[in-house]
């Protein structure tokens, strides 16, 4: 049985996560736009309704981390904005701008939801404003680090890309296909090896050490 006070601060959080995570999105999608792609534009994917941009699956994966571990942990995504790196002047230097720019959104967020923390909770309290504060600084810097991650199709793998000669940038993106595979793969092994805490290193950049991370 769902703890009744961990869903009523899941539900207080999840219109700040939602927007974490569409804020992610509409960068990828601004940036494009910016370089000269309107797909995502035409597709009503700039807009900050975040249901266009709800993903199933990561949305199941909100509501499971975060009960799973008591409230102490979320990871979800929501559905990549859709990009034509065609219309690009350089598709292969465009692409690696706007796999920049969610890790950016996320850094952004992360430090913004820090400052206030930090401006309202000097020193940390039980309090359930700061524990939802907190998630959506977790999910931000979660969303930043695991997207840097250089594996197909992750925003990481597309700032590599950028650094790559012509010839191996084909075949760097030729492993989009498996990009779901690498993915659970990838989420499979940091479950496993409990990699996500591991984070809590990068706590420390944001956050006084007097939250005790």
């Amino acid at each position: 049985m769902i703890d009744s006070q961990l869903l009523l601060q899941f539900l207080i959080t999840l219109p700040a996560l939602l927007v974490s995570m569409v804020f992610h999105e509409v960068s990828h999608g601004y940036v494009a736009f910016r370089l000269g792609d309107e797909t995502a534009f035409k597709r009503g994917r700039l807009s900050a309704n975040p249901l266009r941009h709800l993903d199933p699956l990561g949305t199941i994966m909100l509501f499971l981390t975060y009960f799973v571990s008591g409230g102490t942990m979320l990871f979800g995504w929501a559905k990549p904005v859709p990009i034509n790196p065609s219309y690009f002047k350089n598709p292969q230097r465009g692409m690696m701008w706007v796999g920049a720019a969610g890790p950016v959104a996320n850094f952004m967020l992360a430090s913004a939801t820090a400052l206030v923390m930090k401006w309202l909770f000097p020193v940390p309290v039980d309090s359930t404003f700061l524990g939802v504060l907190f998630l959506v600084f977790q999910l931000n810097l979660i969303l930043m680090a695991f997207n840097l991650i250089p594996v197909p199709p992750l925003d990481g793998s597309r700032i590599l890309g950028g650094f790559l000669g012509r010839e191996a940038y084909i075949r760097w993106i030729s492993l989009d296909r498996f990009g779901m595979l690498f993915i659970m793969l990838l989420f499979f092994v940091m479950i496993q090896f409990n990699l996500i805490s591991a984070l809590t290193g990068l706590y420390h950049l944001f956050l006084p050490a007097s939250y005790g991370f």
